[in-house]
């Protein structure tokens, strides 16, 4: 079972350190699992970290270079976790935010052509509101407006969902929800006890990923946010409890994250004042400790909250640091229940079950992440960022000097210039370790570079 939250920053939970906002069943579970602490998504925004996370895949190997729309989908030729575990039988489902093709269209296709058996999605966000939003799909139908909040519908559909499979077969489970994306409208009951003076300077002293937030209403943005965040931990506490009621907690490995680091609010020199004006002012997510947010390559925009449990499984109140991402959950999967990863086509993530149990992980690969904007106004943010062991090299492409032909752009550039930080000894990026005459250095960019014309030129779509 996968539990998605959308933009929840590696911060924003009490049991990684936030010092206002509460996630008691996020702790209790924490505590009955393995806290991951260096824990990423498969892209540092929606789309392409959905689709990493289904595929194994690099998203650009599958044609996600930003976010879905009318001329970018996940395509019937990929092959995902739930059509893979088919081959044992089993049942699946999802539940909420698909945002990996416009499923209300019929030339698109949808979560059950993707391998799922029975889903209730929305195509992108509930930008009609979180409460009573109406823009649903249930198994090719609309459903019209439904009663609730987002996060508190999906759960309450996937329970029902559970209640009706077959008990001989088993289950595979995704749950996305909208909370805490934009926009934001928790209700007042949750909002209240947060709008507290004192926690004022609290707020001011957080970091948020070396962005200037420079919004009014600060204490009111974060009341709402952090109300939104405990929203998640409620509905993630009814469902483990309902997972409970139904006996399947037992024998349920459960696996909670996000699809990429928190969003950040809209700096007018980067929005141009076009677009999520002014919904994105209640943004006040952390990536804690780390280096920028949603988008960014830096470590905030993929590092992310990490937690399993599997009673029997896996260890119970452990931490685990070593480095698992979201495209390593298709083949730590299949591992589990004896599928053989496809060979037909690159798969980047690898079987990483033993940091499920806790336990160290090598790794002979390096790791990508990528949002190769050619926009200067998003402040030359880097578009690559490669892992390998403790290091994080991070590569800047050349600028776009033709706007409006994005792919073009990146499909014939590689990154010209370099940053180098040790992650470890360095978590903030703030240190620049590069030298270009030094061996490390060179031979870090040759690997970078070897690996981003692979992953660059394999998307086909």
């Amino acid at each position: 079972m996968i539990f998605l939250a959308d933009d929840l920053g590696y911060g924003d939970l009490s049991c990684y350190g936030h010092p206002i906002i509460k996630t008691p069943n996020l702790d209790k579970f924490a505590g009955e699992g393995v806290r991951l602490t260096d824990c990423h998504s498969a892209g540092t925004v929606c789309s392409p970290s959905r689709a990493g996370l289904l595929t194994g895949r690099n998203p650009y190997r599958s044609g996600f270079y930003y976010i879905a729309s009318n001329r970018t989908w996940l395509h019937v030729e990929e092959k995902t976790i739930p059509e893979l575990l088919k081959q044992k039988n089993y049942q699946s489902g999802f539940f909420g935010k698909w945002h990996l093709s416009r499923i209300e269209r019929d030339d698109h296709p949808d979560p059950a052509d993707h391998g799922f058996d029975y889903y209730l999605a929305t195509s992108v966000n509930a930008f009609d509101g979180p409460e009573n939003p109406g823009k649903f799909i249930r198994n090719g139908e609309p459903t019209g407006i439904l009663n609730g909040w987002y996060c508190d519908i999906i759960v309450e559909e996937s329970v029902e969902w559970m209640k009706t499979i077959d008990p001989e077969r088993p289950f595979f489970l995704e749950i996305c929800t909208h909370e805490p994306h934009t926009p934001i409208g928790p209700p007042d009951s949750l909002i209240a006890p947060l709008k507290r003076p004192e926690y004022m300077s609290i707020i001011r002293s957080m970091n948020f990923g070396g962005v200037d937030r420079g919004v009014p209403d600060t204490l009111l943005a974060a009341a709402n946010y952090y109300a939104t965040v405990q929203q998640v931990d409620n509905a993630f506490g009814v469902l483990m409890r309902e997972l409970k009621n139904l006996g399947l907690d037992k024998n349920t490995m459960v696996f909670f994250t996000s699809d990429n680091g928190p969003e950040h609010p809209v700096n007018f020199e980067e929005s141009k004042g076009e677009w999520d004006v002014p919904i994105r002012d209640m943004c006040s997510g952390t990536p804690g400790i780390f280096r920028g947010m949603k988008r960014y390559p830096y470590e905030g925009g993929h590092r992310v909250p990490g937690i399993v449990r599997w009673p029997g499984e896996i260890p119970a109140g452990k931490v685990s640091d070593a480095l698992f991402n979201g495209t390593d959950l298709l083949p730590t999967i299949c591992g589990l229940v004896d599928i053989e990863v496809l060979n037909d086509r690159s798969i980047d993530g690898i079987n990483a079950f033993s940091v499920f149990k806790a336990k160290g992980m090598k790794r002979t690969e390096p790791v990508l992440w990528t949002f190769p904007t050619h926009e200067d106004t998003w402040f030359r943010m880097p578009h690559i960022s490669m892992r390998i062991k403790n290091l994080t090299l991070l590569g800047w492409l050349p600028v776009e000097k033709n706007q409006g032909k994005h792919k073009e752009w990146m499909k014939s550039n590689i990154p010209e210039s370099f940053k180098l930080y040790n992650i470890e000894d360095d978590p903030g990026q703030q240190v620049d370790l590069f030298d270009p005459t030094d061996q490390e250095s060179q031979d870090l960019v040759k690997l970078m570079v070897e690996k981003w014309i692979d992953i660059r030129d394999a998307g086909s779509y």
